[in-house]
């Protein structure tokens, strides 16, 4: 099993910044690849971006250009640099861990954090 603790979330004037921090424990080794979402109020879960344990990374095109994911495999961590930010960015952001043990999937999530963005 994975373990997964979201944290760096807030209040933020439109047009700040903002870098959400995941920290990953358990069975990291079997991590094949992690991702953000968010789920804004009467909405639903959407993907904010992914990054595979190859390198590829997947944006949702509300974000491309403005957020960044990146992982530091040694220290466990999931990071989502987020820039520009817009009052539509306001949301509970949560980190989600895919995991590979032979042919068994199983996906993993955090508690999330709030980001809110003030106009």
């Amino acid at each position: 099993q994975v373990q997964l603790v979201e944290s760096g979330g807030g209040l933020v004037q439109a047009g700040g910044s903002l870098r959400l921090s995941c920290a990953a424990s358990g069975s990291t080794f079997s991590i094949n690849a992690v991702g953000w979402f968010r789920q804004a109020p009467g909405k639903q879960r959407e993907l904010v971006a992914a990054l595979s344990m190859h390198g590829t990374t997947n944006y949702a095109d509300s974000v491309k250009g403005r957020f960044t994911i990146s992982r530091d495999t040694a220290k466990n961590m999931v990071y989502l640099q987020m820039d520009s930010l817009k009052v539509e960015d306001t949301a509970v952001y949560y980190c989600k861990a895919e995991t590979i043990v032979g042919q068994r999937v199983d996906d993993y999530w955090g508690q999330g954090t709030q980001v809110t963005v003030s106009s």
